[in-house]
């Protein structure tokens, strides 16, 4: 497993862009496929944005399709979400995850081993 540390978020007026940071703690991140996933008061964490442990194949949930993007630095052992367009909806905690080592990468949560604490979006209207 890997220790994950997200941040960038906060409160963003609708329309407006945030990104995401989460980094490694420890070890490079390069051999890992990552993912963001987010949950939102009284529902269910969802799966958002994922990524190979190359960069090469990105993933992303309906529902933020064409207005968020995922991407990697390697070298810095970092994972990026950025988030534009926001809409109320996107209001939630933001997790990072980390799957075993050279996996495919997953929409499943019960794929990935290792999370962050999370960090708060909100979206106001």
């Amino acid at each position: 497993q890997v220790q994950l540390v997200e941040s960038g978020g906060g409160l963003v007026q609708a329309g407006g862009s945030l990104r995401l940071s989460c980094a490694a703690s420890g070890r490079t991140l390069s051999s890992y496929p990552m993912g963001w996933f987010r949950q939102a008061p009284g529902k269910e964490r969802e799966f958002v944005a994922g990524i190979s442990f190359g960069g090469g194949r990105t993933f992303y949930a309906d529902s933020v399709k064409g207005r968020f993007a995922i991407s990697r630095d390697n070298a810095k052992s970092t994972v990026y979400l950025q988030m534009n367009s926001l809409k109320s909806d996107d209001t939630a905690v933001y997790y990072c995850a980390a799957a075993p080592p050279y996996y495919s990468g997953s929409y499943y949560a019960r794929s990935y081993d290792s999370w962050g604490q999370g960090t708060q979006v909100t979206v106001s209207s």
